[in-house]
């Protein structure tokens, strides 16, 4: 028995070898009726508004307010615990922002929202905080990358600070 053999009946179309015979065929007998016709009404593509939810409003008015005082709650951490306050403080920074990707994800994210936390990250990078150990540096700059590259993956950025690892 052949691997490729149908099992079941033959389906027979009629054809036959000869031409179709199309003769009293009317073609374009009815034309399609005009767009002018047809868009008495406003078109499909246009809808309704975007009515975000209460909550989703809410949860970016969380976001703004905590990405606004970022800089000043990591200025503080500084003074109060040095460059391990700073280290901490990334940590929970890095917290915030899966919970901004995860907003993002959900297409619940605002553009008031996203140009916060942009600027956030720009004046978190201005701050002058003497922090010697070079890997906090680095830990906090890649957070910020971080943010920088969910927000907007195009741009480049070159305010970052310089590294200055010993010769």
């Amino acid at each position: 028995m052949p691997i490729h053999t149908k099992h079941g009946d033959m389906v027979e179309w009629d054809y036959s070898e000869e031409e179709a015979n199309f003769e009293n065929v009317e073609w374009f007998k009815d034309p399609p009726p005009r767009q002018a016709e047809t868009q008495h009404s406003s078109p499909a593509s246009v809808s309704d508004p975007y009515v975000p939810a209460a909550s989703v409003v809410e949860e970016n008015e969380r976001f703004i307010y905590a990405l606004k005082h970022a800089p000043n709650v990591l200025y503080s951490r500084f003074k109060q615990y040095g460059q391990l306050g700073v280290l901490g403080w990334c940590s929970e920074f890095s917290e915030l922002i899966d919970s901004l990707k995860s907003l993002g994800f959900n297409g619940n994210m605002f553009v008031a929202t996203r140009d916060q936390a942009l600027k956030t990250c720009a004046d978190i990078l201005r701050l002058k905080l003497d922090v010697r150990m070079q890997i906090i540096i680095m830990y906090l700059s890649s957070q910020v990358a971080r943010l920088r590259r969910f927000l907007d993956g195009e741009a480049s950025f070159d305010d970052y600070p310089e590294t200055g690892f010993p010769r």
